[in-house]
């Protein structure tokens, strides 16, 4: 594959890229639920054209155990006298400001970045992300696995201390472009989503958050940063679809998918006191999927998509929210 090089790219990148720049970022967390805390967070900042501009790196104390040190590395020793992230925001939105967030498994460091702002009363200066991960599968890289280790292997970057975020920043934003200069090459549409910030937070009625020195992993799981939520069952039948124009009714299932701007249990928490029926997934019964991102291509969008299950926005579900047309009988749903 021949590489636009530095002479002509300028004249030859493409006018549809963002021009203004990208922040490659990466951070260390302490779990990957809901709850859980940054521990470290670096920056590089790229021109337009994917060249490194600068970096930036800090530790941050999470104010609770480290979590998985034997990943990050990050002793309770190493963390207390850090900064909070409160501290660092004005340092980290300097550098996020008017950028694409780039990140390898974006959607869950934005995830964590967009909870540390709401907590610390802040809303990130970022409005786009773009994923390595989606970027590599656009491309078709021919990679054993969507890991950073491939993803540097691939283009010849020397990884040196994995799971460490300054290390992990610099091996994303050296693979990256290259992946950049790829795309633009093949005429590749880039995978940019919305950052929507979290407008909203509040810590989970069940989350135990515990203090540097005390032991809590449990948060940490392989497959999902999000923990499952067991919720009573709806005492309302299920009416059926929703229709357009008309007012939600007790006993729909709603099911959600994607980024929201007020954090997704809040918003789950403002249905089920609705009378709504929250699903964690789409069925043939499902009312009603709310997404910011309807052309997604998610599990949750696409059977929607092939059941013709009605799909809105999170704007339009809160409008709704406001006026739930009582449930017609109070027996239980058939499909509890």
């Amino acid at each position: 594959m021949t590489m636009l090089d530095d002479r002509t790219t300028a004249a030859a990148w493409p006018t549809a890229y963002p021009q203004e720049g990208y922040a490659v970022v990466d951070v260390e967390t302490t779990g990957l639920a809901r709850d859980d805390r940054i521990v470290s967070a670096a920056v590089y900042r790229l021109d337009a054209q994917g060249n490194v501009e600068d970096h930036w790196y800090t530790l941050v104390n999470p104010e609770r155990d480290p979590g998985p040190v034997w990943i990050h590395g990050l002793t309770t020793s190493a963390l207390e006298g850090a900064p909070l992230f409160a501290d660092i925001v004005g340092e980290f939105s300097r550098r996020l400001d008017g950028r694409v967030l780039v990140a390898h498994n974006a959607m869950f460091d934005w995830s964590m970045i967009a909870r540390e702002y709401a907590r610390a009363e802040h809303t990130a200066p970022v409005r786009r992300r773009l994923c390595t991960i989606a970027l590599a599968k656009e491309l078709a890289l021919p990679l054993p696995n969507l890991k950073l280790e491939s993803l540097a292997a691939h283009f010849g970057v020397v990884q040196q201390r994995a799971h460490n975020a300054l290390d992990d920043a610099r091996v994303l934003a050296e693979a990256f472009r290259p992946s950049l200069h790829a795309a633009a090459e093949q005429g590749v549409r880039l995978p940019l989503l919305e950052c929507r910030p979290l407008t909203e937070w509040t810590p989970s009625p069940s989350a135990t958050t515990p203090r540097i020195g005390q032991q809590a992993t449990s948060s940490y799981r392989s497959n999902s940063w999000r923990p499952s939520r067991k919720r009573p069952a709806c005492p309302y039948p299920n009416p059926g679809r929703y229709e357009s124009d008309k007012p939600l009714k007790q006993g729909m299932r709603v099911a959600f998918s994607g980024d929201t701007s007020v954090e997704r249990e809040l918003l789950e928490d403002r249905a089920v006191e609705a009378g709504l029926h929250v699903a964690t997934s789409v069925s043939r019964l499902t009312s009603l999927l709310v997404t910011n991102d309807p052309d997604a291509a998610t599990s949750k969008t696409v059977k929607a998509k092939s059941f013709g299950t009605p799909i809105i926005d999170e704007a339009a579900f809160t409008h709704l929210l406001r006026d739930v047309a009582p449930a017609e009988g109070s027996q239980d749903s058939a499909d509890e």
